[in-house]
């Protein structure tokens, strides 16, 4: 299936193709703050319909993921690194995708402090 989403203002606007069988909730400093659901997929799966220099990224601790967000309303819609065995993934927030049951989506909970 293919989802579309974007931050609050639609300022930054992508296309994400796959199933939504379940999200993550991680504790970490960045993620509790933002609240966000995360889905993750195989990068390539993720089309920004953004160009790149209109997107915020930020970095922190082992800067080794980008943390995307919106300069205008500062929704983060989803965030790029590499999974274990180094292959370019997208982690998603489900938060962020039209015509979502989130209810309806399992969350498995993530203990990133403890990292």
């Amino acid at each position: 299936m293919k989802y579309k989403g974007s931050c609050h203002c639609g300022k930054v606007r992508f296309e994400v193709e796959g199933e939504v069988n379940e999200a993550m909730s991680c504790n970490c400093s960045i993620c509790s703050r933002k609240g966000a659901l995360l889905w993750f997929v195989p990068r390539g799966q993720l089309e920004s319909l953004t160009p790149d220099e209109d997107i915020g990224s930020d970095t922190f601790n082992k800067h080794v993921i980008k943390h995307r967000f919106c300069p205008t309303c500062g929704v983060h819609p989803y965030g790029e690194g590499a999974d274990r065995q180094g292959n370019a993934m997208a982690a998603i927030n489900i938060r962020c995708l039209e015509g979502i049951d989130l209810a309806s989506v399992p969350v498995q909970h993530f203990d990133g402090r403890s990292l």
